[in-house]
């Protein structure tokens, strides 16, 4: 008999055998938990009836697996505006590389840590000043297929 037990759940309808059962076996008992499908499918005078034992019967969702990096999502957000790459990032958190690309994308940060051969922000300034991609590849020394290609991914 495990008395210092106050709250069950139960993932099965409740019937009048099922609740004298709870009781016996939790005589210290105050609370029934269950899925939403349960509790619809409870008669509503076995819930009456357990209210007037003072024992309260209550939807509790616990659906789905629990995470195993909570909490993590905000150090990843500040290693990624430190500039840390995503391999950097999971060997020092720990966690896997998928991962890190999971939550940076969860978060919906723009993650543009990597290096470049050519200066994006450059083009794409010199290109808003009203220059042609002829003129900025000549400018800034850049073959003029990168200039078009910089302009086209947005």
């Amino acid at each position: 008999m495990q008395e210092s037990i106050r709250e069950v759940h139960t993932t099965k309808a409740l019937s009048s055998s099922a609740i004298v059962e709870l009781i016996d076996k939790y005589p210290d008992l105050e609370v029934i938990t269950c899925s939403p499908s349960v509790y619809e499918r409870t008669p509503k005078n076995y819930i009456e009836a357990l209210e007037k034992l003072d024992i309260r019967f209550e939807k509790k969702y616990e659906w789905g697996a629990k995470s195993k990096t909570e909490g993590v999502e905000f150090e990843v957000m500040r290693l990624s505006n430190q500039g840390l790459k995503p391999r950097e990032i999971a060997d020092e958190l720990d966690i896997t590389l998928n991962r890190v690309y999971y939550l940076l994308k969860k978060s919906r940060t723009s993650f543009d840590n990597r290096k470049r051969k050519h200066d994006h922000t450059k083009v794409k300034e010199l290109k808003e000043e009203g220059l042609s991609a002829r003129e900025i590849s000549e400018r800034l020394d850049v073959p003029l297929r990168s200039v078009y290609y910089i302009l086209n991914n947005k």
